[in-house]
């Protein structure tokens, strides 16, 4: 696999290589989808456009470096990240700790409120979250991050879930967290769950080897095979997490 694999920001236009069929799957749907519509359009996936800026990854690109990697890391309870090894362990803890149970049952459910046009049970969600301690480490990141999208979706006039959600955000009753924004476009641009949950976790994963890969001076062989080994039992825990919404 090539290292383009794991750059997380592309041109527009540019074909986007990802490792799994199914993430694929939502790309060529979406693609399709813009070539019909006016402005605003996203230019990628929607795990795209957290690109380096999810808020645990941009929080590597401080001018401390690795030091931030290092406070994720003592969060998470997991040992210095100054080493493939240690890169592996941090983010096999970022899975279980946070991605697994917290911002993919954020997603999903952001997903379900929006796709019933439940305002009332999303402000309430929102509002939740400010007290999960997973949260609380990069609450200002998740915020930005979100917010700044939210903006990007205020020309679709039309969208009423859309407008009353920043209009909760601006009105200081909701704090506009990155994942349930991230559920709201999937509703918004009719892009299946599954789908968008495992890009997001590809992204997620791919913006961290990216993140550490030049100080950790790992190799493309390095960071495909971590990658993979880190996304293999991603479908099944999803399809559980999905399976379990429904049920």
């Amino acid at each position: 696999m090539g290292f383009a694999t794991f750059i997380a920001r592309k041109p527009v236009g540019m074909d986007l290589a990802f490792s799994n069929a199914a993430t694929g799957v939502v790309l060529v749907a979406l693609k399709r989808f813009m070539w019909l519509q006016p402005q605003p359009q996203l230019t990628q996936d929607p795990a795209e456009w957290l690109g380096d800026a999810h808020p645990l990854v941009e929080q590597l690109g401080s001018a401390d470096g690795l030091a931030s990697l290092q406070a994720l890391a003592d969060s998470l309870c997991a040992r210095p990240v100054a080493s493939l090894p240690a890169l592996r362990e941090f983010l096999r803890a970022y899975q279980q700790r946070v991605l697994l149970p917290h911002e993919l049952p954020a997603i999903r459910t952001a997903f379900e409120y929006a796709g019933r046009n439940e305002l009332r049970e999303l402000v309430a969600l929102d509002q939740q979250l400010a007290g999960d301690p997973a949260v609380r480490e990069i609450a200002e990141a998740s915020q930005r991050v979100g917010q700044a999208q939210l903006q990007k979706l205020r020309p679709l006039r039309d969208e009423r879930m859309v407008q009353r959600y920043l209009h909760a955000v601006e009105t200081r009753q909701a704090h506009g967290w990155h994942t349930l924004v991230y559920g709201l476009t999937l509703v918004l641009y009719s892009l299946p769950l599954r789908q968008g949950l495992l890009g997001y976790a590809h992204q997620t994963t791919r913006g961290f080897i990216h993140a550490a890969a030049r100080s950790l001076k790992l190799t493309e062989t390095d960071c495909g095979a971590l990658f993979e080994e880190l996304c293999k039992p991603l479908p099944g825990a999803i399809e559980t997490l999905v399976t379990k919404a429904v049920a």
